[in-house]
């Protein structure tokens, strides 16, 4: 967090900077409140920029295993221009290293990772069973290991999950 407030700081004063070399070559035409609204759209630029380049960052740091299944994005009134352009705010991996078959080939066994944008940035783990032919998701008890049967679902053959694990049988 202190390294993008300090971005932020710098990217107003470059712009600041910018603005005033631009007001002396027109001869100090333009007028003084040209800077520190160069210094305001600096700041906002980055903070737009780093919003937008969040899951694309977090997707480098995950291992090459690592798959992303799902992707959320969404519109903020208070950010007009995602109307448009929607910013990507948590996605979801599943990690094949971690991924094992059980005796019964057609039961997958695995752990969900779900990163959500915000500070700090929230990833919760959601161990799971994936049974490839009645497509039933049962997640398990982080702490015993227990199926919650209650909780299972029925996914979809075009499900990114369903067809991550089970498409070869």
């Amino acid at each position: 967090m202190i390294w993008h407030l300090i971005a932020a700081i710098f990217a107003g004063l470059g712009s600041a900077g910018i603005a005033m070399l631009l007001r002396k070559i027109s001869g100090k035409r333009l007028p003084r409140w040209i800077i520190p609204a160069f210094a305001g759209l600096g700041i906002l630029g980055y903070q737009i920029y780093q919003e937008y380049s969040w899951f694309e960052h977090k997707q480098q740091l995950l291992p090459s295993e690592a798959q992303v299944i799902s992707s959320e994005q969404r519109s903020m009134v208070w950010r007009p221009w995602t109307f448009l352009f929607p910013i990507t705010n948590a996605f979801t991996v599943v990690d094949d290293s971690i991924a094992s078959e059980s005796d019964n080939s057609d039961v997958v066994s695995f752990q969900l990772y779900h990163f959500e944008r915000a500070y700090p940035d929230r990833v919760s783990i959601h161990p799971s069973l994936l049974n490839c032919t009645t497509r039933e998701l049962v997640p398990l008890d982080q702490e015993n290991g227990r199926a919650q049967v209650e909780d299972m679902r029925l996914l979809d053959e075009d499900a990114p999950l369903y067809q991550h694990h089970c498409s070869g049988q």
